[in-house]
């Protein structure tokens, strides 16, 4: 299974169709979001693009592509307008024999690891800064923000193929690769 992994798009439908683009080009199986889908939230500027009434159709009529668990800036409200299940604070997803622990990253993260064993690989969001680093014997990976990128990081995604995970821009531009089996 392909499976592209993405984080933070904050409402934006600019964004979000640059996601898809990638999606699509990259032939991905699912799409596993990291929250904060739909809000800015109180201490970042406005995406380009901010239309959440324009990212809730796009992502809708996707939905059966889609995992996707809740950001610090998702609510039940959005989980009214969005046809897939948004709400779940983490995800255990198996793919290729690799164990992920998925969560936004601001309850759990590399500073504060949830209960996992060896073996398992978490995933995280939520500083919009591409990560891959290794606490406690997990290796900590987190894909950067697809609209709002911090500390000069590109906007972009990780992709999980065969064991391998490699951190791309959203027009596919490789820059980081981490073989795990």
């Amino acid at each position: 299974m392909k499976l592209l992994i993405a984080s933070d798009i904050h409402g934006s439908a600019l964004y979000c169709n640059e996601l898809f683009k990638a999606y699509d080009r990259e032939q991905a199986d699912r799409l596993l979001l990291l929250g904060d889908i739909l809000y800015h939230g109180p201490r970042n500027d406005l995406p380009d693009g901010y239309a959440p009434k324009e990212v809730i159709p796009a992502l809708n009529a996707r939905k059966n592509s889609i995992l996707c668990i809740r950001g610090n800036c998702d609510t039940e409200v959005d989980q009214m307008v969005l046809d897939f299940p948004l709400m779940a604070d983490y995800a255990l997803v198996c793919v290729d024999g690799l164990r992920l622990y998925a969560t936004h990253g601001h309850v759990y993260g590399p500073d504060h690891l949830p209960p996992l064993q060896p073996g398992d690989i978490l995933l995280y969001g939520h500083t919009h800064i591409p990560a891959w680093d290794v606490r406690e014997g997990i290796p900590c990976l987190n894909p950067g923000s697809v609209s709002i990128p911090k500390a000069g990081s590109p906007r972009g995604y990780i992709l999980l193929e065969n064991g391998t995970f490699t951190w791309k821009t959203l027009d596919g531009v490789e820059y980081h690769k981490l073989m795990q089996n």
